[in-house]
């Protein structure tokens, strides 16, 4: 089934647009903001696609930016229109921060997801037993189930999808044999890797203990990659984090670091060796 047209994703739709319509006008968003006589902070969130925009702000900017295709002006409308209205997560909005729900847009529009966690196995891998087990220890009781369903209605968006991005998952060997949960728990969450590992649009690799220290070594990390817009980095960690489109350096760092824990990390038939291998020693404890 195809994903869900997400009114975050006609925000970023708007967004984009809008940017380079106004750049092709050659216009700063402060002489924007002057000409319709908004507030700056105004152009600024349409721009960050975080706000929704109405049909009659879009018609504004597009007459300011002198941008006249009928076939684009319609569709733009038809984004603005459906700019409004609650994302897929509003249900947790009580647990999820507002970083993470502007990661959630956007991840919803990726075209590549690579992600990597030296400490525990990345949320859209686990299983609802592991997920559990790993809240209750980090986040309030009552909060502990919303988060879990959280991530496993994540995991179905991508999973189930015909139109999922491509998954690109450097795994940790740390990760792998950290016990979480219990020996059980663990046998079904490898159980779930190696399932995950044969979807067609899934790469996982696990980077093996002997590959000692590297620039990522105590960050989780995500990169999404479109194909309209610039690359995003997501840093986890306490509150998460995007990264600034204009911090290219730090980005082509996180680059440079999955492409170098990518070249050392098992995969095939290696990979499958190391899970099988961690999980007997389960069955053994």
């Amino acid at each position: 089934m195809p994903r869900d047209i997400d009114p975050s994703l006609n925000r970023r739709r708007l967004r984009i647009e809008l940017r380079k319509a106004r750049e092709n006008a050659g216009m700063t968003q402060r002489d924007a903001a002057k000409a319709l006589e908004w507030s700056l902070s105004k152009l600024i969130r349409i721009e960050a696609g975080t706000v929704s925009l109405g049909v009659t702000d879009l018609r504004a900017l597009l007459q300011l930016y002198e941008v006249t295709d009928p076939e684009l002006v319609r569709e733009l409308e038809d984004a603005a229109r459906g700019s409004k209205g609650q994302s897929w997560w509003a249900q947790y909005s009580d647990v999820v921060s507002a970083q993470y729900a502007l990661y959630l847009g956007y991840e919803g529009s990726a075209d590549t997801i690579r992600m990597y966690n030296p400490v525990v196995l990345p949320g859209l891998l686990q299983t609802e037993d592991y997920a559990t087990a790993l809240l209750s220890v980090q986040v309030p009781e009552s909060s502990v189930r919303q988060l879990v369903d959280l991530r496993l209605t994540r995991q179905e968006r991508f999973f189930d999808a015909d139109d999922s991005p491509q998954i690109d998952i450097v795994l940790d060997e740390a990760a792998i044999r950290r016990q979480i949960g219990g020996p059980a728990v663990m046998r079904r969450q490898l159980d779930h890797i190696r399932t995950l590992s044969e979807h067609p649009r899934t790469t996982l690799r696990v980077l093996p203990l002997t590959a000692g220290a590297h620039y990522s070594v105590g960050t989780p990390f995500i990169l999404l990659s479109f194909k309209d817009d610039d690359d995003l980095l997501y840093v986890e960690g306490p509150g998460g984090g995007l990264s600034s489109r204009d911090d290219l350096a730090l980005m082509v760092r996180y680059q440079e670091c999955f492409e170098d824990i990518s070249a050392l990390a098992y995969e095939g038939d290696r990979f499958t060796e190391l899970l099988t291998e961690v999980r007997e020693s389960l069955d053994n404890s």
